[in-house]
């Protein structure tokens, strides 16, 4: 049993050995394993904790299964050869022990991280969230900020070490909004409002896209989000203010228009009531 406790250990320094090289190559290349964002980082932990520990089980059975097809190989005839052992105490408790206290660790970790991660919980700050509302058209992204009185398309900016908090929707196929680097993804419904709370740890571009199928427009539905100082973004606002572009119903109504690799652009906000049209339109009137 010595030597079985010998390769366990040697088996534990290795996966530990590989997980670790692992990390250091994926993590500049995996925009998820390059968290920006508070809610990015705490997923990225939980990526790398359940996959090292569910490596502990993976690599042992490839690493025995080699070991074992050497070590029992027709030629070696020093292979001790035990027809009546039936089977050891020790041994199953380790190979039985040892999944089960991960699946009990997997189990007290998801649950915990499903409540702390929760995309309606809202981030605890003492800044003032700042309030979003994205509509999924086809095949293009909706941003209206209804406290700012602008939209924009295909763009979205917001401060640094800021909560934002996303009010999403549809107009179009369902569809899901994700910025990786800052952490979780929701699916957009017609007549639906989910919500996704994110914060940027730090100023810089983070690529946005659809993260479910929604026809051919689809490889096109990507946006650029951006954090950045709250001067930079009050300056920003007010330059959108006199941009003397109008967004009303009427652009609307043109800007729903199935289109993709739309550029980005940005709008006066003329109806703060638009968002509120956009989900009501797909709603039953009230029973009389």
């Amino acid at each position: 049993m010595k030597k079985i406790f010998k390769v366990v250990i040697l088996t534990l320094v290795f996966v530990s050995l590989i997980i670790g090289t692992l990390c250091l190559l994926l993590s500049k290349h995996v925009v998820v394993l390059n968290p920006k964002g508070i809610i990015g980082i705490q997923e990225k932990q939980l990526i790398l904790f359940a996959t090292g520990i569910m490596m502990i089980v993976v690599i042992p059975v490839f690493v025995f299964m080699l070991v074992f097809a050497w070590r029992y190989r027709e030629s070696n005839k020093k292979a001790k050869y035990s027809p009546d052992w039936a089977h050891d105490h020790l041994a199953e408790i380790l190979w039985w022990g040892i999944p089960c206290v991960i699946i009990v660790a997997l189990a007290i970790v998801t649950w915990k991280t499903s409540h702390d991660l929760d995309p309606y919980r809202p981030i605890a700050s003492e800044e003032k969230p700042l309030k979003i509302q994205v509509v999924a058209l086809q095949w293009k992204w909706l941003f209206i900020y209804p406290e700012q009185g602008i939209a924009t398309v295909n763009f979205v900016r917001f401060p640094e070490r800021t909560p934002i908090a996303f009010e999403i929707t549809a107009d179009a196929p369902m569809n899901s909004f994700w910025i990786p680097q800052l952490g979780s993804q929701i699916y957009a419904m017609p007549a639906m409002v989910s919500q996704l709370h994110l914060m940027a740890e730090e100023s810089g571009d983070f690529r946005g896209a659809s993260s479910n199928l929604s026809g051919d427009g689809f490889a096109g539905m990507f946006f650029t989000a951006t954090a950045t100082s709250i001067q930079e973004f009050n300056s920003w606002v007010q330059s959108v203010r006199q941009s003397g572009q109008a967004m009303d119903l009427n652009r609307y109504k043109q800007l729903v228009k199935p289109t993709s690799y739309v550029p980005e652009s940005a709008y006066v906000l003329k109806s703060q009531k638009l968002f509120d049209y956009i989900v009501m339109q797909y709603k039953a009137p009230p029973a009389k």
